[in-house]
């Protein structure tokens, strides 16, 4: 992302504007968080694959059905708290549900709704993979920082959320793909 050897100089007020390279700064922090967010997914990823037998995804998903009333969310509902397309999600539960963690209802009041809803297998299987998963956390990410660093990097990732949220009609999120 940074400016081409060969850019071309940028033309008049009719031709398209020169893309805003990134400075040689900005290229190294861009560089280091892609490669901490890919490293630390991977790590968390191995874990509970190691631990448990299953993607870090699913073990969201069992952590908001898990938090969630009733242990039950519409669909749509968790797509949108995972941030991934209902197709995605669609996959994923059928996946939790050969497992026997999650089985599916039908949504009384929409017929083509449905819930989610953790099974009390799949709460145990939470319960059981929740420690070495925090630890894992803990040592690949709040061991490593100062408190003042967590908090900035918490509002940093906040901010960067926020602007990746539109709240807008026909924004373009992965729950409404």
């Amino acid at each position: 992302m940074k400016a081409p050897a060969s850019a071309p100089a940028q033309g008049s007020a009719a031709e398209p504007q020169e893309p805003r390279w990134l400075t040689d700064e900005e290229q190294l922090v861009w560089r280091s968080f892609m490669e901490g967010v890919t490293l630390l997914d991977d790590h968390l990823d191995r874990q509970l694959q190691r631990d448990a037998g299953m993607p870090h995804v699913y073990y969201g998903l069992l952590v908001k059905l898990a938090e969630a009333p009733r242990r039950r969310l519409r669909m749509t509902e968790l797509a949108m708290l995972a941030k991934i397309t209902r197709s995605r999600l669609s996959h994923a539960v059928a996946r939790l549900e050969k497992n026997g963690w999650v089985h599916r209802e039908d949504c009384p009041d929409d017929k083509r709704g449905q819930f989610a809803v953790l099974t009390d297998e799949g709460l145990q299987v939470l319960r059981k993979t929740a420690p070495g998963h925090v630890e894992a956390v803990r040592q690949a990410v709040f061991d490593r920082l100062s408190p003042e660093q967590q908090k900035s990097l918490g509002e940093i990732m906040r901010i960067v959320a926020e602007g990746l949220q539109p709240t807008e009609a026909g924004a373009d999120l992965p729950w409404l793909r």
